[in-house]
């Protein structure tokens, strides 16, 4: 695949991730990049940094080490990993595509908040780097199954870059927990509004002392179909969600201006 505008070289594509640099995920979304161009960079946290969100490193140093050609960690969180790749590591020829991922476990809904993977995905938008932000849903009990991402996620990547669309928006994707023949399609659809999370779990250790678990509580009542959280679970198909990095609410801005104007 070319780079958008420059039919002289090929795309080059940067991928990072939350789980870690050894996680699988991250090995099946190299194997996605690589199907897209030979000019592949990896720089990926040293440990996990799962529901790290959009979170900078600002009060230690950071260490990259070099792992292989093309390929490092960092000691820090994904937006770390980004931000040193993008501005150091390949600032004098910038990727054209960061992709983040494959995460273990979806980021439907509000959950895109918390994610890492999409942090990573956001810092890039922000850099002004064209990003994709993948998740594969898991299969309850079961070990994920990175196929379906495989096979469905160069042609996302292809039809997403073809596109025109503007600064500060992300696309963020999800792959649904299915054989890669019974994918339901690809849709374009909006986040739906379901909070993870609200269960809590308390428990005693050992100790006597008490302790807390999140749980993640979901489910599909009342999911709208024209939502990601439909088209994954219910529908067993891949989700394309476009994401916006300015949060204005324009309407109550125009409110409070006469109030406060």
């Amino acid at each position: 695949m070319r780079a958008p505008g420059a039919e002289d070289r090929p795309l080059r594509i940067l991928i990072s991730n939350d789980d870690g640099i050894h996680a699988p995920g991250l090995a099946a979304l190299e194997r996605i990049a690589r199907q897209l161009t030979d000019d592949v960079w990896v720089v990926a946290p040293d440990a996990e940094q799962s529901a790290a969100s959009h979170s900078l490193t600002i009060h230690r140093p950071l260490r990259m080490k070099r792992l292989a050609d093309r390929r490092y960690t960092v000691d820090g969180t994904p937006t770390d990993c980004v931000l040193l790749a993008v501005n150091h590591l390949m600032a004098d020829h910038r990727p054209d595509v960061v992709l983040s991922g494959v995460n273990h476990g979806q980021n439907l809904g509000e959950d895109v908040t918390y994610s890492g993977t999409v942090a990573a995905a956001m810092e890039a938008t922000l850099l002004g780097v064209r990003a994709f932000a993948f998740s594969l849903r898991l299969r309850d009990g079961r070990d994920p199954d990175w196929a379906t991402a495989e096979r469905w996620g160069p042609e996302v990547v292809r039809k997403g870059v073809a596109v025109d669309w503007p600064r500060h928006v992300l696309l963020n994707v999800n792959f649904p927990a299915v054989e890669p023949d019974t994918v339901a399609g690809i849709h374009v659809v909006r986040h739906a509004n379901r909070k993870a999370g609200d269960d809590l779990f308390e428990r005693t250790d050992p100790r006597g002392r008490p302790y807390f678990w999140i749980g993640a509580a979901r489910g599909l009542d009342q999911v709208p179909e024209d939502t990601d959280v439909h088209v994954v679970e219910a529908l067993g198909g891949i989700s394309v969600t476009p994401i916006h990095l300015d949060l204005t609410h324009y309407e109550t801005l125009k409110r409070l201006e006469g109030v406060f104007g």
